[in-house]
C-alpha cells in the first residue's frame, strides 16, 4: 500500500520520487529532479527503505589486511618433464663399439650383426615406451643405412628422420616410437 511520504519507482521508467498525493489511481511524485509528476497507481513500486552503511576507510584497509592473512598461498606448480623433452636413447652401430675384434668377420656377418642389434635394441624400446631412438650408423658407403630404413620400414607407429646434424653429422637416424596409434 502505497501513501504519502513514501518512496516509489516507476515501473519501466529510470524515475524515482516521493509520493505527495494520492487521488483515487493516480498518484503525484516529486521527482529527485524537483518535477512533479503524475503517474497511475500500478505504474509505481514502493522502495523498501534500507539505510546504506558505508564503511570508514580504517575499517576497509582492517578487513583487507584480515582478508590478506587467510589467503590461500598458491600451490607450488609441479613441473613434470615432458617426454618429448628427455634426450633421446642412443644406440651406437659402429662395430668396434658392437665387438672387441673383427678379425675372422665378413662384412656381411658385421651388418648382420649391427642390424641384430638394432633390431633388439629397437624391441626394448617399444617394450619400455621410450619414445626416441638415435642410431648411429657412420657416413660410410651408406650400407648399414640403406638395411636399417628397410628394417625400420616393417614396423608400424614409426617416423624416421635424420638425427640432429649438429651433434651427430651425416651419420645417425632418429626414431620416434608413435606409442598410441590412432
Amino acid at each position: 500500500m502505497i501513501r504519502v511520504g513514501d518512496r516509489v519507482s516507476v515501473l519501466d521508467e529510470p524515475i524515482s520520487g516521493v509520493v505527495t498525493s494520492i487521488q483515487e489511481n493516480e498518484v503525484t511524485i516529486e521527482s529527485e529532479d524537483g518535477f512533479d509528476l503524475t503517474f497511475s497507481i500500478r505504474e509505481l513500486v514502493k522502495e523498501e527503505s534500507s539505510t546504506i552503511i558505508t564503511p570508514s576507510y580504517e575499517e576497509v584497509q582492517k578487513n583487507l589486511q584480515y582478508k590478506e592473512v587467510f589467503k590461500k598461498r598458491p600451490k607450488k606448480t609441479i613441473i613434470k618433464v615432458k617426454e618429448r623433452n628427455l634426450p633421446p636413447m642412443e644406440v651406437d652401430l659402429h662395430i668396434h663399439k658392437l665387438v672387441k675384434s673383427t678379425k675372422g668377420m665378413s662384412n656381411y656377418d658385421m651388418v648382420n650383426l649391427q642390424i641384430d642389434t638394432a633390431k633388439r635394441q629397437l624391441d626394448f624400446a617399444i617394450k619400455k615406451r621410450i619414445p626416441r631412438i638415435v642410431f648411429i650408423h657412420g657416413v660410410g658407403q651408406g650400407v648399414l643405412k640403406e638395411e636399417l630404413t628397410y628394417l625400420f620400414s616393417r614396423y608400424d607407429n614409426l617416423r624416421i628422420s635424420d638425427a640432429d646434424y649438429k651433434r651427430y653429422g651425416l651419420g645417425a637416424m632418429e626414431v620416434y616410437i608413435i606409442q598410441n596409434p590412432r
